[in-house]
């Protein structure tokens, strides 16, 4: 079959490439799922076999945004437990979460998925760990949701082993067994990981973390992943809690714990990483262990600011993650460019913590990078996958702002006039193609209140 060309012109474009080259205006050639060209200008004449040609004049094209850690289930679990810290809103939420089933993963993952999808995302992952016994197939599940939304995915499939009985924080019955976890992590890695070069849907090793599970399945896990050539990622220093936590129960920081069971390197990425000290960012820079920025989650559970400039200096790749909806009700991965900006600013550095175009590339190439998947994705260069995102920036949101990425990332919340999954639209003009919104909404509302009546009555 002749290759089907998708030509793009006229718009502002930022590659987020080694250089960061960007263009005032220039086009985009997309040939199948691949991209063919990018440039000034107007696209090469003579074209053949273009199927599409899409006019972006007030837009600005960038890669698509990459998310790097999340928790779809919790969709059905939003406004719960508002004026918690970490620890507390676990104990809080977890007996509710402990109660889910695969209609309620699935309904949950797909209204997760629909919201980020909408906003710019092209590559997803879940950060999937609670499963109750008889709950049915939840992985498959999940990974049916991001199918029909059309995004490319990652599962991080987890697990927990370590409940109140021996001094974690799930309830007893929201656990796996030591033996069961690994067997079903190793079995959801055998049914659903794809290691090609434009897979949409991959699979990593991810136990909870260090408060929730054991050091055997930490140890465990992580032969298990680089036996089957898979990621790993788990949640690190996100509170001074889990610090205090890792040093009275292991005699050590958590950084040094995931050292001593194997979890740092290349093929690792943690979640938060918000509590650490100059020996942990160069332990991770040497490693070249990845770190997934949760900006929002971090904030609405007071767990404090990441030290990302200092990250980003020493060389730790660094993406962002909306985090579960339970802690980032919004859903939305774009409108953490602008608050990854701003809440480092608070931090250390001040004002020369971030810029509008190093936040633009933690959401795109950095996420990428974290994935293991920045040969493939994560700029707009030729060769790469066709995850693109065209947005609208010619309205009064962002009217008077000169600079579109400025206007992307210090303005409002941008229209997607289109976003492209491997060479396919998966939305145009702010709507998903693929699923529909509206039943979308109806079908979380019904599973969130019948999840709320089940745990009330347990």
């Amino acid at each position: 079959m002749a290759v089907q060309r998708i030509v793009i012109e006229n718009c502002a474009i930022a590659t987020v490439d080694a250089g960061d080259t960007e263009y005032a205006s220039g086009h985009i050639v997309v040939a199948d799922n691949r991209i063919e060209s990018v440039g000034p200008g107007k696209a090469p004449e003579n074209l053949e076999n273009v199927v599409r040609r899409v006019d972006g004049t007030g837009h600005l094209a960038t890669p698509g945004l990459v998310n790097t850690h999340h928790h779809f289930y919790q969709w059905i679990t939003r406004g719960l437990a508002t004026d918690h810290n970490l620890f507390d809103w676990l104990v809080a939420l977890y007996p509710t979460w402990a109660r889910i089933d695969e209609q309620m993963a699935y309904a949950a993952a797909q209204g997760s998925l629909a919201m980020m999808a909408r906003g710019g995302v092209t590559t997803a992952m879940d950060h999937h760990y609670v499963f109750p016994k008889g709950s049915g197939d939840l992985s498959g599940a999940i990974i049916r949701a991001a199918r029909e939304t059309g995004v490319r995915f990652t599962l991080a499939r987890g697990s927990m082993d370590r409940s109140e009985k021996d001094g974690g924080l799930p309830p007893d019955f929201a656990v796996e067994t030591l033996e069961g976890a690994l067997a079903a992590t190793e079995a959801t890695v055998d049914e659903h990981h794809d290691a090609s070069f434009d897979a949409m849907t991959q699979v990593a090793v991810a136990p909870c973390s260090p408060f929730s599970v054991s050091t055997e399945l930490m140890k465990q896990g992580a032969e298990l992943a680089r036996r089957k050539g898979v990621r790993l990622h788990t949640h690190g220093s996100e509170t001074v809690e889990e610090e205090q936590f890792c040093k009275e129960l292991f005699g050590m920081g958590p950084t040094d714990y995931f050292e001593s069971t194997g979890w740092l390197g290349e093929d690792v990425w943690m979640a938060h990483c918000v509590h650490m000290n100059d020996s942990d960012i160069a332990a991770f820079a040497r490693t070249r262990t990845g770190v997934a920025h949760c900006p929002s989650s971090n904030a609405r559970l007071a767990a404090g600011i990441a030290r990302v400039p200092d990250m980003l200096a020493a060389g730790v790749p660094v993406g962002l993650g909306v985090d579960g909806t339970a802690s980032n009700e919004s859903g939305e991965l774009h409108t953490e460019l602008r608050n990854a900006l701003l809440i480092n600013r608070l931090g250390a550095h001040r004002e020369a913590a971030l810029n509008a175009r190093q936040a633009l590339r933690l959401g795109t190439y950095g996420g990428a990078q974290v994935l293991g998947r920045s040969s493939q994705i994560g700029s707009l260069e030729a060769g790469k996958l066709a995850d693109l995102v065209l947005w609208k920036l010619d309205t009064l949101a962002h009217a008077s702002i000169a600079d579109p990425v400025t206007a992307l990332v210090f303005g409002a919340a941008a229209p997607v006039t289109l976003s492209l999954v491997n060479g396919k639209p998966v939305v145009e003009d702010s709507r998903l193609l693929n699923v529909d919104e509206d039943a979308i909404a109806r079908s979380t509302r019904v599973e969130a209140q019948r999840l709320a009546r089940i745990a009330a009555q347990a």
